[in-house]
């Protein structure tokens, strides 16, 4: 299995009136249609890129507005309800690391059993005659014995690689749905937004434009602010997180919290709120259809940009053009008539 590494592109429902999250990839797409003049007069902006500034008291604004979540749970922590829910969580945290325990117990045998691990996994080849890393052995979610740069040589390296890919993965999934679903809804009428189409949004921004949330007209949130301090919000808003995720599973205990997972896959309340995890051998599929969806996510990112490029419009347009006539609204017409 490779640890597919791509660009975790987090625009999200927010960002296409309002980009909360939009990444610097986009932005540098913006910046090269513009360069290349390709808009048509659609946004009814001169092509020429302009530099984004932020005021001090906007980037003030921000940090202190991204330390609140940090500060909070600081003082919670030292507080005397945090010392209450720390004796709280000491009294029931034995039962509960048994529990996990014997879970953890579950979900090896399910493994063990499924369909999807061990060496009588399904093969990215298939039933064609191939030579198979030995050091492949179906332990981790979606190994199919595909690993043709030797990422998975080293065992450690091999599980970071895999937590990287999985946190790409999930970004990549969230963000597909702000793509597609804005695009879908100003189609259908169900909601009017001031640009629906994810690229634009991130170009509108470069110019400086004020976006309403939604379409709902006055309700900016981060649709008055510049790049530089979208981008910051973006930043600071993801490490909370994934700081409580990747950097130990312990780092909810001081609040009372306690996970019973691991990195990938923490568990509790606060990551599993549908209890998703209690059937541990649903739970081994779920793990096997996340990697998987989430790596077409991520190779969908791609073409996003790749039709943003070429076309200048969103996957929704292109896919009904393509519909609608596909010897004529294709890859290779549109390569022709660059």
């Amino acid at each position: 299995m490779a640890a597919i590494l791509l660009p975790s592109a987090t625009t999200s429902l927010a960002s296409s009136s309002s980009p909360f999250l939009a990444s610097s990839n986009t932005f540098r797409l913006m910046t090269c249609f513009s360069q290349r003049k390709r808009y048509d007069g659609c946004l009814n902006h001169s092509s020429s890129y302009s530099v984004c500034k932020a005021s001090w008291e906007e980037l003030a604004g921000v940090l202190i507005f991204s330390a609140i979540p940090f500060t909070a749970v600081k003082a919670v922590a030292n507080s005397s309800l945090g010392a209450s829910l720390q004796r709280k969580l000491l009294e029931t945290k034995k039962a509960a690391v048994e529990n996990s325990s014997k879970f953890r117990q579950l979900s090896q045998k399910a493994r063990e059993e499924s369909f999807w691990y061990g060496k009588e996994r399904p093969r990215w080849l298939g039933p064609i005659p191939f030579k198979y890393p030995a050091y492949l052995t179906g332990e981790f979610p979606g190994d199919y014995g595909f690993d043709i740069a030797g990422l998975g040589k080293d065992p450690s390296a091999f599980e970071k690689f895999f937590n990287f890919e999985i946190l790409h993965a999930r970004w990549a999934m969230l963000a597909a749905l702000g793509v597609v679903i804005p695009e879908l809804l100003d189609l259908f009428g169900l909601v009017h937004f001031v640009e629906p189409v994810w690229w634009r949004v991130g170009y509108a921004k470069l110019q400086g434009d004020t976006l309403d949330y939604l379409g709902i007209p006055g309700l900016h949130i981060a649709g008055s602010q510049g790049v530089i301090v979208i981008a910051i919000c973006q930043a600071l808003l993801m490490v909370g997180p994934e700081y409580a995720r990747y950097c130990g599973i312990e780092a909810l205990e001081p609040l009372g919290i306690y996970l019973p997972g691991d990195i990938n896959y923490p568990g509790g309340l606060l990551f599993d709120p549908l209890g998703l995890s209690k059937d541990p051998v649903a739970f081994e599929e779920l793990k096997v259809k996340e990697i998987k969806n989430g790596r077409l996510a991520m190779i969908a990112w791609l073409g996003f940009y790749i039709q943003a490029a070429l076309t200048g419009k969103g996957p929704v347009q292109n896919l009904l053009e393509h519909i609608s006539d596909p010897f004529h609204n294709n890859l290779l017409t549109v390569i022709k008539s660059l």
